[in-house]
């Protein structure tokens, strides 16, 4: 029996998170063992070019030693006790000062971290519901787990089953980038809207950024009107900048969700804030929220070693903006050398090739047509010569430390060869 087959047996799609089943590119899942820099190694002793980097954490490159010397060490101290800290100490004092918050909880996925931000925003305003965006995702907690329908639609209904609509209907879904729409949905609830939550800089409909004018009307149509404004910024923190996207913007939200990065590669979440908003939380406030693993002392300890050694590196993020420039132009030059249909979408060191007809990408109806089966032809191509993309049209290529000019070169010349396969396969 093959480890596919295995999986299947004792693992719901043979998987723990559906994108890894590589269904929507007509392919089994790639089992992997191992990694080194930019590479990543499968069971069979394949090597590929790793554009997922564990969907964003390893902006440092896999195994790099800044972190993981010293992660061997920390296996004689301790794995968790479930009990205070010095180091989650540590790692809160640095983590709002390089976010320019004052308070922090740490959680253990982003997931986490969405839902009790949502859950403190309502305890904070004593109001229910809550605004979203279409084709962001915030994590598989039950009130953001709705269908991307049309921005016109005043509520969603539940996109898996086990949600009650009931607990949907307290979502409102409104059109990324449309301020218009906010507004409406605004005035049409006053006075019973909790927080509006968004990505700034969409991750999971492809990399859609937000217009600038968006996010600064944003901020002031939430502000007028006693609305938290709430960053999910699990994928673009500590990614596209060191610290918060919000200086992009030049607006300051008043809870920001961070994951991913902030844990060095294992599991963690944060939800931080001021401290009127975060004192609403237990045990000095009313809010429950808790975990047992959460702020344990490995990840804090991982975490706090990869935010120091971006610290000290922070012109990494100026080479690897460099670098998706260079793939970006690159790929667009193959398309038009081919002919084929595509666009690239790009912020810093976030990108994505989507296949299709497209004129400007700004929001989700933008890119519901994307062609996902041209996208499939082009993964298995990609694989078949040894890179490793997302296994899903609508994910980003993120970029590490590790990536050189040379990869990239490698990465155009591989990215040619696909999509002349593709022309001649049509």
């Amino acid at each position: 029996m093959d480890l596919y087959e295995r999986a299947k047996n004792v693992i719901p799609g043979g998987v723990n998170s559906p994108v890894r089943a590589f269904q929507s590119v007509g392919m089994d899942p790639i089992f992997f063992e191992r990694a080194d820099g930019p590479y990543i190694y499968d069971v069979d002793g394949n090597k590929y070019i790793d554009y997922i980097d564990s969907w964003g954490p390893m902006i440092l490159g896999h195994r790099p030693k800044e972190v993981v010397e010293n992660a061997k060490k920390y296996l004689d101290e301790a794995i968790t006790f479930g009990l205070p800290t010095e180091v989650e100490v540590e790692m809160a004092e640095l983590f709002t000062k390089f976010t320019g918050t004052e308070m922090v909880r740490m959680v253990n996925s982003g997931t986490e971290a969405t839902m009790s931000a949502i859950r403190l925003a309502r305890g904070y305003t004593g109001r229910d519901m809550i605004i979203k965006f279409e084709g962001c995702y915030h994590g598989h907690s039950d009130g953001l787990l709705v269908k991307s329908g049309s921005g016109t639609l005043t509520y969603n209904s539940p996109s898996s089953l086990g949600v009650p609509k009931e607990i949907t209907d307290f979502t409102l879904v409104c059109e990324y980038n449309n301020i218009e729409d906010v507004k409406e949905k605004i005035y049409k609830f006053r006075g019973k809207i909790a927080c509006v939550i968004i990505e700034p800089v969409a991750g999971n409909m492809g990399v859609v950024p937000a217009d600038k004018t968006f996010i600064k009307e944003l901020r002031k149509v939430t502000e007028e009107n006693g609305i938290l404004l709430i960053f999910d910024e699990v994928i673009t923190g500590f990614r596209t900048q060191f610290g918060s996207i919000a200086k992009d913007f030049d607006v300051k939200p008043d809870l920001f969700c961070f994951g991913k990065i902030i844990g060095g590669g294992l599991p963690v979440g944060a939800f931080a804030g001021p401290r009127e908003i975060m004192n609403k939380l237990s045990p000095v406030g009313g809010v429950y929220q808790a975990g047992t693993l959460s702020g344990n002392p490995l990840a804090m300890k991982m975490g706090r070693d990869t935010l120091l050694a971006l610290d000290e590196n922070r012109e990494l993020y100026d080479k690897l903006e460099q670098l998706a420039i260079r793939l970006g132009k690159g790929f667009e030059e193959n398309l038009r050398k081919t002919g084929i249909k595509g666009k690239v979408t790009r912020y810093k060191s976030m990108m994505s090739l989507f296949f299709g007809d497209f004129g400007e990408i700004k929001s989700y109806n933008d890119v519901k047509n994307a062609d996902t089966k041209m996208y499939a032809k082009y993964f298995r191509a990609m694989v078949h010569q040894n890179f490793m993309f997302a296994p899903a049209q609508f994910e980003a290529i993120f970029f590490q430390k590790a990536h050189t000019e040379d990869i990239i070169d490698r990465t155009i010349e591989a990215n040619l060869l696909a999509l002349k396969w593709i022309k001649d396969e049509d």
